[in-house]
């Protein structure tokens, strides 16, 4: 396997790539040990907690996240999308924030609607 991107904003599309294409090893090589996911319905603390829902746990594996914008400033990066089901139909649109420490992502608050 290659290494990750080092930018923030290729690690935050990276992170929809392994979450995509259910390739967990590279999610767990983006994410920091202490890594939190602050989300509308659950947070999940911890890397290791983190990948075995989003392997094991979660309601609908069989999803995608297309990008449709990307921003970044000195703090951090945030992503706009969409979840998409199997059949390319929209579940919710989202934003993420992603928080980096030591190139790694440390945090990502989601907001859906």
């Amino acid at each position: 396997m290659s290494e990750p991107p080092t930018a923030p904003a290729d690690r935050a599309r990276a992170y929809y790539r392994a979450l995509d294409e259910g390739d967990y090893e590279l999610l767990s090589t983006l994410l920091a040990g202490g890594f939190r996911h602050d989300r509308p319905d659950r947070t999940i603390e911890g890397r290791e907690r983190f990948v075995r829902f989003m392997r094991e746990e979660r309601p609908q594996t069989d999803t995608t996240h297309p990008v449709d914008a990307v921003y970044r400033d000195d703090d951090g990066v945030a992503v706009r999308g969409r979840l998409l089901d199997a059949d390319g139909e929209r579940i919710v649109g989202f934003v993420d924030v992603f928080e980096f420490a030591a190139e790694r992502i440390e945090r990502v608050e989601t907001y859906t609607r």
